[in-house]
């Protein structure tokens, strides 16, 4: 008799993490994907290229290795970031997709402390305490003291340990990487691998005086910070409730014979254009357009519109930025799309407001007319133009002129690293204009004019991995330069330090308003 065998069901073990990573083969195939489409849409700043002094391109090719070996999700998520960052630019994100790579859940949280960047030494700048949670002596038996260096995180140096995230964080300025990692140095998220973290953070610190000591920390799901991210420290001044908006808050003096006012800047957001005109009419009942402007905007995040708002601001005629495309195989979808969304947008659109200057017209016109007949020229890049055409027809001078009703007096300005974008153009609209005196450090010097952004998908089988961006057009300062990873400079350079941190605000204040007193009032153009 035949001896039966039971069935014997092997299971394999299948790595579910690596499913969606594909075949080393796929990877290839994605990466050459990637760098061919980078090569014809990606719109370099070659004075980004010599101030950071790099290569993108030699440094994307250099993560071939790893990212053809990333055979997990996690690995090749991290991989495409890296690729990503390589070209240093700060709006470039990768994003995950449905039906793509899937990272591992993590624990958010954020630890009871934070850090600022200390740029006494523009060679040598070093992260300080910051800020606090008021509960950090539940979790510690020292309290920092504000000002206290940075030495090590989790047994790192911290100069290698910004070194190795460096790599997978987008920024297009190292002044920009480093205020922006030392905001988020003890955040636990995901932009970066894992590895950087773990349950807690362990800090070594060094006080202005005596031994380094070492703390570790939580991470919270809350925090109640002493200070906050954003200070605002203007003595003499009283913030004006009734002004609500998001783009700015109103600031007016408490002493009836100062004649000056302070804009905290927090964004160019899509109250602008109404912030503006309602900040006009404020100063004109209050009789206050001819009072000097003190505009705060180191916090500062991007936008659109600082061309509208200036035209209030401002005695002066100015030169707007502008803006470019590369021209490449994606262009005439660009321009599609974009085209239908203008007429959506116009089918919607209350036509007695008035948002801006033009209505989306000027952008149509030059997208479907000059744009396209140098896109079937063969042209590498289109014609420059102002900025998005958003004020001004592509066949202009570029010159705004001001507004019926605007500011006559003096302006002063305060910059910093943290913010950018549209904040990058402001500035370059002020100091390349010379429309006031700016102060501070400069902006984060992060603009380009127009992205493309892709799911990614692998060539052989189109399945889905990521989304990943292209800058496909330049931004273009009022001087002629491009403003990608080339901020205008201020023109009162005064860095921020662990010594002056809680009062930089204040100082710069006070040196505004010494500024107004040695300078003769401005000539209003417009009334010659």
């Amino acid at each position: 008799m035949r001896k039966i065998l039971p069935f014997i069901f092997l299971l394999s073990v299948v790595d579910v993490s690596a499913q969606n990573a594909g075949t080393k083969e796929d990877r290839e195939a994605l990466f050459n994907y990637i760098i061919e489409k980078t090569t014809i849409r990606e719109a370099w700043s070659p004075i980004k290229e010599e101030k950071l002094r790099f290569s993108p391109m030699r440094e994307m090719l250099a993560i071939k290795s790893e990212f053809v070996n990333a055979d997990t999700d996690e690995k090749l998520f991290y991989a495409l970031t890296k690729l990503s960052a390589a070209r240093r630019d700060r709006h470039l994100s990768v994003r995950e997709v449905e039906g793509g790579l899937k990272l591992p859940d993590i624990e958010d949280g954020t630890a009871p402390i934070r850090f600022d960047v200390d740029f006494s030494d523009k060679n040598d700048p070093f992260l300080f305490v910051a800020d606090m949670d008021e509960s950090i002596g539940d979790h510690s038996s020292r309290i920092p003291a504000i000002g206290d260096k940075l030495l090590e995180i989790n047994g790192e140096d911290i100069e290698s340990y910004l070194a190795r995230a460096k790599v997978y964080i987008r920024h297009s300025t190292n002044e920009n990487y480093l205020k922006n990692m030392a905001q988020r140095l003890t955040i636990k998220n995901k932009d970066l691998p894992p590895s950087f973290f773990g349950d807690k953070v362990t800090l070594t610190l060094k006080p202005r005086k005596g031994r380094e000591y070492t703390l570790t920390l939580p991470y919270l799901n809350t925090v109640d910070w002493k200070y906050g991210v954003f200070i605002r420290d203007y003595p003499g001044y009283e913030e004006v409730t009734s002004f609500n908006y998001e783009s700015f808050k109103l600031y007016k003096p408490s002493d009836a014979d100062n004649k000056t006012l302070v804009l905290w800047w927090y964004g160019f957001r899509r109250d602008l254009p109404e912030a503006s005109d309602a900040l006009v009419e404020w100063a004109e009942k209050n009789n206050a357009l001819g009072h000097d402007l003190i505009i705060d905007a180191i916090d500062s995040r991007g936008g659109s519109q600082g061309a509208y708002a200036l035209s209030r601001l401002s005695p002066k005629p100015f030169k707007t930025t502008g803006g470019n495309l590369k021209l490449s195989d994606i262009t005439y979808d660009f321009i599609s799309r974009y085209t239908d969304r203008y007429v959506k947008r116009q089918a919607q659109m209350d036509h007695d407001s008035k948002e801006t200057e033009d209505d989306g017209s000027y952008a149509i016109e030059w997208l479907n007319g000059p744009v396209l007949k140098g896109l079937a020229a063969g042209q590498e890049y289109s014609n420059n133009t102002p900025f998005k055409c958003a004020h001004l027809p592509y066949y202009s001078d570029w010159i705004m002129q001001p507004a019926e009703k605007h500011f006559t007096g003096k302006m002063v300005v305060m910059f910093g690293p943290r913010g950018g974008s549209h904040l990058t153009q402001f500035a370059a609209m002020i100091n390349d204009n010379d429309l006031g005196h700016t102060m501070g450090m400069q902006d984060g010097g992060y603009s380009n004019t127009w992205e493309w952004t892709e799911v990614l998908k692998f060539p052989g089988s189109g399945k889905k991995v990521v989304s990943f961006m292209w800058d496909i057009g330049h931004t273009i300062r009022p001087n002629g330069q491009i403003a990608e990873g080339n901020p205008s400079m201020v023109d009162e350079y005064i860095p921020v330090t662990r010594d002056n941190y809680l009062t930089y605000k204040r100082m710069l204040l006070e040196k505004a308003l010494r500024h107004f007193q040695s300078t003769p009032d401005n000539v209003d153009l417009i009334d010659r």
